[in-house]
């Protein structure tokens, strides 16, 4: 398990019990491993209508905001190895397909897959790497 240098846990196998999950605004520990998830919808939220096209149309995202406040982006990444870098702490949950990814400052690639999730320091960066199938996600920003 790596840390980074705010002592943040940083992996992609814990889960959280799905009672947790009936809220729209759970939130995920940063002190955790990271987590199981499983969020299939939010309610009350307000939608940025356009979206968000990086890497020639290789991420594609729309941007909410809750009801409390809080920021997330739901959106997909295509096949392909790409580069993200982080303003804000965020938690990548993976809603379908997988993923590979490795963080600032480690050497060794990382596996997520539907339902789990991994964390990102702020002010860092990390690669993810998407083979076969679409990766669905939903950003989580701290």
């Amino acid at each position: 398990m790596a840390r980074c240098c705010a002592g943040i846990r940083i992996g992609c196998k814990r889960r959280v019990p799905p009672a947790s999950l009936h809220s729209p605004t759970f939130f995920v520990s940063f002190a955790s491993s990271a987590s199981f998830m499983s969020t299939t919808q939010f309610d009350g939220v307000t939608v940025q209508t356009q979206a968000n096209v990086y890497f020639e149309g290789k991420c594609i995202s729309h941007s909410l905001r809750l009801a409390d406040g809080s920021k997330k982006s739901v959106g997909v990444i295509l096949p392909a190895t790409l580069t993200f870098n982080t303003g804000a702490a965020e938690v990548m949950e993976c809603v379908a397909g997988a993923c590979d990814y490795l963080l600032a400052g480690s050497s060794a690639w990382q596996h997520c897959a539907a339902g789990e999730s991994f964390s990102v320091p702020a002010h860092s960066s990390f690669q993810i790497r998407v083979s076969d199938q679409p990766y669905h996600y939903i950003c989580h920003f701290a």
